[in-house]
């Protein structure tokens, strides 16, 4: 098993927090793992990303250059990686806030409206990535959902442990979404 993803998004929308979990749900599964942060200038409404690499074996290199899913939380985001997924990879959108259509005609697409999601059924669009990530979770079965909760331990400070019930239930939500359901493939669209 070999999963290399990547994680856009503006600064705040939490990218950087789900790439820990994954790489941290890996390691509790004993699987190799690697998490690579990239920032732009401005930390809070920047452009933010990072690199996640989960595999059964020792991870080659940390840089990846072809995804084989791709998470994007903002327009900005699409743009900028849409072109690097592997042919028939995965593209998750968050389309609360992504207006355009993907350009490529080879990627399996998924497109939850995460944001207002979050906000409706949850009341707290602050645990939006955490739907996205619960879909990504049943998509992949990269890493198991209780092993994302043991991370979630591990990454959140012991006095935000109030809060895992919350991003529990959004992960649970993304989870519900996602499954059964079909990718839309662009190739068959049009």
């Amino acid at each position: 098993m070999l999963q290399e993803i990547i994680l856009a998004g503006f600064g705040g929308q939490g990218v950087m927090s789900m790439g820990q979990l994954l790489a941290y749900a890996g390691l509790v599964e004993g699987k190799h793992v690697s998490w690579i942060p990239s920032y732009g200038p401005e930390m809070r409404g920047g452009t933010a990303n990072c690199s996640v690499t989960i595999s059964d074996e020792e991870v080659s290199s940390p840089i990846i250059t072809e995804p084989d899913t791709l998470i994007v939380l903002n327009r900005p985001s699409l743009e900028k990686f849409e072109q690097d997924i592997k042919p028939g990879g995965r593209l998750l959108i968050n389309s609360s806030l992504i207006d355009i259509e993907p350009k490529r005609h080879d990627l399996k697409v998924l497109k939850i409206p995460v944001t207002e999601l979050g906000r409706e059924i949850l009341g707290n669009n602050r645990v939006s990535n955490m739907i996205i990530l619960g879909a990504f979770v049943e998509l992949t079965r990269a890493v198991s959902l209780e092993s994302v909760i043991g991370a979630l331990k591990k990454v959140l400070p012991e006095y935000r442990h109030n809060l895992i019930p919350l991003n529990r239930k959004a992960l649970e939500t993304g989870i519900e979404l996602a499954k059964g359901r079909e990718f839309l493939h662009f190739r068959s669209c049009g």
